[in-house]
């Protein structure tokens, strides 16, 4: 009896001993984020844009560089197979986190290295090879992290880092805003730097402290017979392709708000601005909305209720015939908010989630690339069109072809989404109890 006891004391205890590793490892996680996010918000966004046009870029050249971060993820493909000769992913983390915010860090330098009619190229030098280094992060990060976070926390843990981080970023845009309105020019900039050269130090700091879980390599040591595992699944493959055509329809548009309301309807810079804070205070709250219901539900099930929501920001755009401009993209951008929010969630849940464990690296890869490629296409054919459309009248480019594309996703969720994400069931809860973190 006494045995039985101190047997069922000592499981209890390494019981708790494992779930304090597990708070420890989703703190440290948590806690990297928040140098991370700023460091990503103020050099990306409006004040990327900012930049190129202070440098002198002109609009085809600020949409290549847009484009260009999600084309490089065609390049994770390799990435993941030689991934499987390492025996370690953190260390490759931190090396390439460092090289990373090292170079998209030194972008700040251009005007101070270099003659004024090249800072443009070497801004784009700097850039693709900064994004090169962060697809090397993206496989390793998303695999890292997928072993680091129990299986049943992944819904609940990433709606409450996501939220919190949405929150740090929705506060860095207003300040950085503001910052660059007092001081307008080459030295606001130079303070923007300044802020992000100093998270950076941070964030690499952080990162040395994440745990080097153990590595469950792929069966496969060729690169065809490791690439076959995720084109061969029928599942996978078949919700990747439908995302990467949703992915292709929706960067029509939804890319190009901000220029629809800047050149089309002639809305101010602060009006603008106040609707990404709205966007991305529904998409917090999506976060927290989609995580919960994780617990419950799969993630392809929950992608699919995210699509309507997306499709819906689209068509709102026909609200402007109707009512004043402000509410309308106010109804516009809530909508995006909450469905963006969770589309991002739970498409990266599923490719942690849905994968098989040691294949996960290329399941990540194939992912990104196919719909990276997508993400790169669509919003240049976007440029182009609305181009295009200049010649007609004023609603076609106001609203019209953005109605258009949301029908088309509508119409693209309730058939081939329906079919391909739709689950016949909800997922057990007691599959998903919930541990304290």
């Amino acid at each position: 009896m006494k045995r039985r006891r101190a047997l069922g004391v000592n499981r209890l205890n390494m019981q708790k001993r494992r779930y304090s590793m597990y708070r420890s490892h989703l703190h440290i996680a948590t806690v990297e984020g928040i140098p991370s996010t700023i460091f990503s918000t103020l050099l990306g966004g409006p004040f990327l844009t900012g930049f190129l046009l202070y440098l002198g870029a002109n609009s085809g050249q600020i949409g290549f560089v847009i484009a260009l971060t999600t084309l490089v993820n065609v390049a994770q493909i390799i990435i993941a197979f030689l991934l499987q000769r390492l025996n370690t992913r953190k260390w490759v983390l931190v090396l390439f986190t460092i090289l990373q915010r090292t170079l998209w860090g030194a972008t700040g330098l251009v005007p101070f290295l270099f003659d004024k009619s090249v800072w443009v190229n070497w801004f784009i030098i700097l850039y693709v090879a900064a994004f090169l280094c962060n697809a090397v992060i993206g496989v390793v990060w998303a695999s890292l992290i997928g072993d680091i976070v129990p299986g049943r926390l992944r819904g609940r843990y990433f709606g409450i880092r996501n939220t919190i981080l949405n929150a740090l970023g929705s506060l860095t845009l207003f300040v950085g805003g503001i910052l660059l309105d007092q001081v307008p020019g080459g030295m606001g900039f130079l303070w923007l730097y300044i802020i992000v050269w100093t998270c950076a130090v941070i964030n690499i700091v952080i990162i040395l402290f994440y745990p080097d879980a153990p590595f469950e390599r792929s069966t496969e040591t060729k690169f065809v017979p490791m690439l076959r595992q995720p084109l061969y699944d029928g599942p996978f493959i078949k919700a990747s392709l439908f995302l990467a055509a949703w992915l292709l329809m929706q960067t029509l548009v939804v890319p190009l708000y901000s220029y629809v309301m800047l050149e089309v309807l002639k809305v101010s810079y602060s009006v603008t601005t106040i609707m990404t804070v709205v966007q991305t205070i529904f998409m917090m709250l999506g976060f927290y909305f989609w995580g919960n219901l994780n617990a419950r539900f799969s993630n392809k099930t929950l992608l699919y209720w995210t699509l309507p929501f997306i499709a819906a920001a689209c068509m709102a755009w026909g609200l402007l015939a109707f009512v004043p401009v402000i509410v309308g993209l106010l109804i516009i951008h809530m909508l995006l908010g909450i469905g963006i929010g969770g589309f991002n969630q739970l498409s990266f849940n599923f490719i942690i989630g849905d994968t098989p464990k040691n294949a996960r690296p290329m399941f990540i890869a194939v992912y990104s690339g196919i719909t990276g490629f997508a993400s790169f296409i669509g919003p240049l054919l976007g440029g182009q069109i609305f181009e295009w459309l200049k010649p007609f009248p004023f609603w076609v480019q106001a609203f019209g072809f953005q109605m258009l594309v949301g029908l088309l996703l509508l119409l693209l969720a309730v058939t081939a989404g329906r079919r391909v994400l739709k689950a016949p069931a909800a997922v057990p809860i007691q599959q998903y109890r919930e541990i304290e973190i």
